[in-house]
């Protein structure tokens, strides 16, 4: 199941964002949903107006990847075409510094400050501004679906006027950079506005706003607006989780799959293909040319190809061969051209599954029925090995088994399996664990009674699990 992301609940200060959100599209799939509310990195004004906290916590990683554990690239570029099954987490990790598997998610500030984290990161989602392109300010004649984005206007839900509305737009995500930096993180952005900004249905709905030239062309200018505040910083970029996986079991071929490119963003992608290849590769283009040292990514759906492996209970089901199927369509939309690819393992808690939804989501902790962490683990390998990338765990379910099973309280058995089997990780070609919440109900690193911190506080002050061991 998918959600639409939740609109920040401390945007509301500064300008009461809102978002309507969209329903499941069934198929017993995980999907990005919706990032929770934090206090995050932004910064507060003063003097007059709404003052604003930035919202959300980031992540970082970046880095680029390797086919063969050799030296990394400089910037953001990659140093591998795609396949091969070297050590591509240990490239990764080298060219961001580190040495041993990160560790990462969305929290609030007080939560930022009780582990030392790798990675903290943000969605940017909500909606476009009405004009062609970004406003110029956010005070005068800014608005987005409608919505002014002045403050004490009630909020538009344009992301880059979630902020004080004196500073030039897209200080929410400078300033998230800025924290994270001071606080020795790398920022990370969930780059999550296809669903919103378009306001089409999720799934297929969305898939065909491709061809519509108005939407496309302010796609592609806010995105470019987004890497143009990121600049020269170092920035873990992840761009439209669940996208691609609608795309793929929308059309297994992507290039029959028409996209508006050309028309809509003539200035940095002229030379791409009129369809869904040549939308994807624009994007990881257009991150080259305006964040050069960033790292940008696509995720790997373990739905889209019509059977969730997440959730297979066959035990004759070929995992390998339904990675591949992703893996090689990310490689054809672009995602070999990137630097990572993102993974999941549940888009909510297992207990909020349990009570709210009546279903099963827990896997077996000793491996023995399916589902389980071997068949996740399995099919995670071959999608890295497949798509020649490493792999960042991203919105890892924070629910342990000691919480009540009530809203904001779900019990999970991922957190503790994954920091019990790092190394695991570590074989399929894990880079990052980052962990944060589906939905606004479901457990956070602030509801958890501090246990997903203690297991990262305790693994940092160690010695760290090595990349490809």
């Amino acid at each position: 199941m998918r959600s639409a992301l939740l609109c920040l609940v401390v945007l509301a200060a500064a300008s009461g964002c809102d978002t309507s959100g969209g329903g499941s599209s069934g198929g017993g799939s995980g999907s990005s949903g919706g990032g929770a509310a934090s206090s995050g990195g932004g910064s507060a004004s003063s003097g007059g107006g709404a003052a604003s906290s930035g919202g959300g916590a980031s992540s970082s990683g970046g880095g680029s990847s390797a086919s063969g554990g050799g030296t990394s690239s400089s910037g953001g570029g990659t140093a591998s075409s795609g396949g091969g099954a070297g050590c591509m987490a240990g490239a990764f990790l080298q060219s961001l510094g580190k040495t041993r598997l990160m560790m990462g998610g969305t929290m609030e500030d007080p939560i930022a400050t009780q582990a030392a984290w790798d990675v903290r990161y943000l969605y940017i989602s909500g909606g476009y501004f009405d004009g062609t392109t970004p406003c110029a300010s956010c005070a005068t004649s800014c608005t987005a679906q409608t919505k002014s984005c002045k403050n004490g206007a009630g909020g538009c839900p344009w992301w880059g006027c979630y902020q004080y509305d004196q500073d030039p737009p897209g200080d929410y995500a400078r300033a998230f950079i800025a924290a994270a930096k001071a606080k020795n993180q790398l920022p990370m952005f969930t780059y999550y506005e296809f669903l919103q900004g378009s306001q089409a249905t999720e799934g297929p709905g969305q898939v065909a706003k491709t061809t519509d030239l108005t939407f496309m062309t302010k796609y592609f200018n806010d995105w470019r607006f987004l890497l143009q505040q990121v600049g020269n910083e170092k920035v873990i970029l992840h761009v439209e989780p669940d996208l691609w996986g609608y795309a793929q079991a929308f059309n297994a071929n992507p290039a029959a799959i028409s996209a508006k490119v050309k028309a809509a963003n003539g200035t940095d992608c002229s030379t791409q293909a009129d369809d869904f290849t040549g939308f994807g590769k624009c994007l990881v283009a257009m991150a080259r040319k305006y964040a050069p040292n960033a790292k940008v990514g696509f995720t790997a759906s373990a739905w889209a190809t019509g059977t969730d492996v997440n959730i297979n209970k066959n035990a004759s089901l070929d995992v390998v061969a339904e990675a591949k199927k992703v893996a090689n369509y990310l490689k054809l939309v672009g995602g070999a051209d990137g630097d990572f690819v993102v993974v999941e393992a549940l888009d909510r808690d297992a207990g909020f599954y349990q009570v709210v939804r009546m279903e099963n989501r827990f896997w077996d902790t000793t491996n023995a029925t399916l589902p389980n962490f071997t068949q996740h683990f399995t099919w995670a390998k071959a999608i890295a090995e497949t798509v020649g990338k490493p792999l960042l765990w991203w919105q890892l379910p924070v629910g342990n088994m000691t919480l009540a099973n009530t809203a904001n309280h779900y019990k999970d058995n991922r957190a503790d399996y994954f920091m019990g089997h790092l190394a695991d990780v570590a074989k399929a070609h894990g880079a990052l664990v980052a962990f944060g919440e589906g939905d606004g109900d479901q457990t956070t690193l602030s509801t958890d009674n501090g246990h997903v911190v203690g297991l990262v506080k305790a693994y940092l002050m160690g010695a760290g699990q090595v990349p490809c061991p």
